[in-house]
């Protein structure tokens, strides 16, 4: 039994954990944050206890990385962090598996992310010093990652040899890569500005810029995508995009850590 545990809307993330939950046997819960007691102010302590008892893991896709952090201290059973304000890990497996799926050498690879420096940037430069590959994360100085993200990044890269780095223009940042990858400039919650909105004008994915790359670069995309803003309908629509190839490996990635995470769960 998997429980999903949202308090924020969700495509890929919930029909993915549920359809792969079905395919391996399992049954899937959908609770809303709003409709559980944590909304009536039971504590996240009390919460995991509970459902460790009636579960045998959770996904949790909530704002705050604490909270989930919380949660997972005292919880009996395997916390999947669905996405947080800092960290988007399961995107970031899906990522991984579909860039393997076009290089056969991970640690030859060139990624380069456009846009504003959030958790999907973040969890994509993690994923990337992982395996030894080569990321770049490219945004303006005022929407630059922050610098814990950076510090780990780079702590992981000590022992891989992956080559981590920062960049503030588009055009150096994208030469020789392999794969442009990006983000939608507004995340959930946020309020939508001109003035962030002038600021990634420069590093939308758009014909010319991807001109710049390798003629194989591919281009990829978390989803949702507001075309015509952090990307060009005609980029992520043409030939060169892997998008919803990447968007479909949201659910083998996931079966595949749930079938980690539960192998040895008690019948």
């Amino acid at each position: 039994n998997l429980g999903l545990i949202f308090s924020k809307p969700s495509t890929r993330t919930r029909v993915s954990f549920t359809a792969g939950m079905y395919h391996l046997g399992g049954h899937v819960m959908f609770l809303s944050e709003k409709e559980l007691q944590l909304g009536r102010g039971e504590t996240i302590g009390d919460t995991a206890r509970i459902l460790s008892g009636y579960l045998d893991a959770v996904v949790i896709r909530t704002y705050s990385q604490e909270d989930l952090e919380d949660y997972a201290a005292v919880s009996e059973i395997p916390v999947i962090n669905g996405l947080t304000d800092e960290r988007h890990p399961c995107q970031a497996l899906s990522d991984i598996m579909t860039i393997s799926e076009f290089h056969d050498d991970l640690r030859r690879v060139k990624v380069v992310y456009l846009g504003d420096g959030n958790n999907v940037a973040t969890s994509l430069m993690h994923v990337c010093a992982l395996v030894g590959a080569e990321v770049v994360i490219c945004s303006p100085e005022e929407l630059s990652l922050p610098g814990w993200a950076i510090v780990e990044a780079k702590e992981i890269s000590a022992s891989t040899g992956a080559r981590v780095a920062n960049m503030t223009d588009p055009a150096e940042a994208v030469a020789v890569a392999d794969f442009l990858y990006t983000d939608v400039w507004f995340s959930m919650g946020q309020q939508r500005s001109p003035d962030k909105r002038e600021l990634l004008e420069p590093y939308r994915i758009d014909t010319e810029l991807l001109s710049l790359a390798k003629d194989s670069c591919r281009v990829m995309h978390c989803l949702p995508a507001h075309r015509g803003e952090e990307i060009e309908a005609g980029v992520m629509d043409g030939p060169r995009s892997i998008v919803f190839r990447q968007a479909e490996n949201r659910l083998h990635a996931q079966k595949e850590l749930l079938k980690l995470l539960l192998e040895n769960a008690e019948e």
